[in-house]
């Protein structure tokens, strides 16, 4: 389905009903928007895990324009304050209210983007393995110290200078380390939509990725938190979500690093890694 926001034509797609037959009443269940990663990627990265969550929640994905099946885009638009306002449209044109929203990777960098520019919208916010600030020495570290020299080398030419040769020694070198489960599916980087553009726009320090800076607005952020990282995430480590949940001003804030565990949280652990957030969902629908 698409739905026009901020002049641009946005994919979305939804699991579970928003309205559920409680007794002699409807019950309406809240509404989670999945914000992906990327970029340069589409939803389906967030398909099948979070489908589990359609029995206490709607469940709203979309694609960033630019990515995937929404409208490529002027460049111009390729941003993270418009990305953010996005997701706020999105929300206005659909009718949704105090959205449960669960960014995850650059995912979470527009949702930081969106609840920095938009304070008091979301109902609550799931930031997993993201970053206010991305430190990219410490990007190179964590590599290193997860793959030896040559990997680590290999990280720091990519995100050096991001071209579509290094791209590709990057996601047959690197990416493997992004997870630490040896069963964990790889399914998923068979199905995205890729649009290298986004990426090679947006990736590295000399770009929008090494100049964003959320720290000193986390303290906007008063609506409840779930704060979630891979204690071996080499692309973002728990360093940076250290310094998200030290900034974040929310009374219910709660931060969870899981160990032997990389940047595909849900990977890795999907038993543990979903109780916490179904935990959050229903205490913040229930106003626990």
């Amino acid at each position: 389905m698409f739905v026009t926001v901020n002049g641009a034509r946005l994919y979305f797609d939804v699991e579970g009903a928003g309205l559920v037959p409680d007794g002699k009443e409807m019950r309406a269940k809240p509404t989670v928007i999945m914000v992906h990663g990327g970029p340069g990627a589409d939803h389906s990265v967030s398909k099948p895990h979070f489908s589990q969550l359609s029995d206490i929640a709607q469940v709203i994905y979309y694609d960033h324009r630019g990515n995937g099946r929404s409208d490529f885009c002027d460049d111009s638009t390729w941003n993270l304050a418009q990305w953010g306002d996005d997701l706020k449209g999105l929300c206005d044109a659909l009718g949704i209210e105090k959205p449960i929203v669960i960014g995850t990777s650059f995912g979470g960098f527009v949702t930081l983007s969106y609840a920095t520019r938009h304070p008091g919208h979301a109902g609550a916010l799931v930031l997993i393995s993201t970053a206010a600030k991305v430190e990219f020495s410490e990007v190179y570290d964590a590599f290193g110290r997860l793959g030896g020299p040559e990997i680590r080398q290999i990280a720091e030419d990519y995100w050096e200078n991001p071209t579509d040769a290094g791209r590709a020694v990057y996601r047959e070198k690197c990416v493997p380390f992004y997870q630490k489960a040896a069963d964990a599916s790889t399914d998923w980087l068979e199905r995205i939509i890729w649009r290298n553009e986004i990426a090679l726009w947006f990736n590295g320090p000399s770009h929008e990725h090494g100049a964003m800076d959320f720290r000193a607005q986390l303290g906007w952020i008063e609506c409840p938190a779930l704060v979630m990282v891979g204690e071996d995430d080499p692309i973002t480590p728990p360093v940076f979500s250290d310094a998200i949940a030290a900034g974040i001003a929310a009374r219910d804030l709660r931060y969870e690093r899981f160990a032997d565990c990389g940047h595909g949280v849900v990977a890795d652990k999907p038993e543990a890694a979903f109780a916490e957030i179904r935990r959050f969902i229903l205490d913040v629908s229930l106003g626990g």
